[in-house]
């Protein structure tokens, strides 16, 4: 049996000669289904023909216009967008697709990205650990300034402790931020629009360090694990990440802060607000996080800020 093609989600942009974020915007709106393999998004060849066909059929063809289900094809199922790349929005994806008539899809980026990106309307839940070194708050002034005029709830996922990934053993001594200057360091950094990349500018600022002082500033990686292991296999001294991927990747772990992890959900859509409360609320949930080596639920659920 032949099996079927599909497309990511950048191939799927090429072919209909369209930006990203008009993909995941027509995904959104159930235009075209969508599935996750992995960390990716994909669609099969048969559902973009059929979008594509909708579209040669529609007098006035739209990205907001629905399926018309009198040509024969049933409606699809609507999609939640969830941002963010903490194992905890996988268990909060998998507790909405049982709660509400809606298909999660999850993306994996960075928490300044995927905010800019909810402003843009291509996400409906986004994670946030983004350090403001002016407040010393977590999260809110950075929601608060990008979306402004938007109607928002903002709740409390986890507290975990963030900070500097290093070698068994800490061999280099290093002590904290203010080692970054040194010269027989070597970070290997996060991409902008994270947040470990966000705690890491703030920080240096705080100590009077720029980042052409740092070497490997330039070195990115897209994930803790990524950051940590780089750190175990040696390619690197210093990573900036959360305490699980020290764990996970067999590093010794400098805790420097403990940040807090929010999502925020636009009030737009008021059921799933009070989905994301709900779960994040229930002992199920609260279980399985406490599972996770680092995470602490004593706020779990607990309602941030709002407009």
């Amino acid at each position: 049996m032949t099996e079927a093609t599909s497309y990511t989600i950048e191939e799927v942009a090429g072919l209909l000669k369209v930006s990203k974020l008009t993909v995941y915007d027509l995904i959104k709106k159930g235009l075209i289904p969508a599935y996750r393999v992995g960390r990716q998004m994909r669609v099969d060849e048969e559902d973009l023909k059929q979008y594509k066909a909708n579209m040669r059929m529609s007098k006035k063809p739209s990205a907001a216009e629905a399926p018309d289900p009198s040509r024969g094809r049933e409606p699809k199922r609507q999609s939640v967008i969830i941002s963010g790349q903490d194992v905890s929005m996988d268990l909060l994806s998998k507790q909405l697709e049982q709660t509400i008539q809606a298909a999660p899809l999850r993306k994996y980026s960075g928490s300044l990205n995927s905010l800019i990106e909810m402003y843009r309307g291509a996400c409906d839940i986004v994670s946030l650990h983004l350090y403001d070194g002016e407040t010393g708050q977590y999260n809110i002034p950075y929601v608060k300034r990008i979306l402004s005029g938007e109607p928002f709830a903002l709740f409390h996922v986890v507290l975990r402790q963030a900070g500097l990934y290093v070698k068994k053993g800490n061999p280099l001594n290093i002590q904290g931020f203010q080692d970054l200057s040194r010269k027989d360091v070597r970070i290997v950094n996060r991409e902008k629009g994270s947040g470990a990349r966000v705690l890491l500018d703030e920080q240096l600022r705080s100590f009077g360090i720029t980042p052409s002082d740092v070497a490997g500033y330039h070195d990115i990686v897209t994930d803790h694990l990524s950051a940590a292991s780089q750190v175990s296999s040696g390619k690197a001294d210093i990573g900036v990440g959360s305490q699980h991927a020290a764990y996970m990747a067999g590093t010794d772990f400098i805790p420097v802060i403990s940040e807090q992890y929010d999502v925020v959900v636009l009030k737009q859509n008021r059921e799933l607000v009070q989905s994301v409360r709900d779960i994040l609320n229930s002992e199920e949930f609260k279980s399985q996080l406490s599972q996770l080596s680092g995470y602490d639920t004593k706020m779990t659920g607990r309602l941030i800020y709002e407009t």
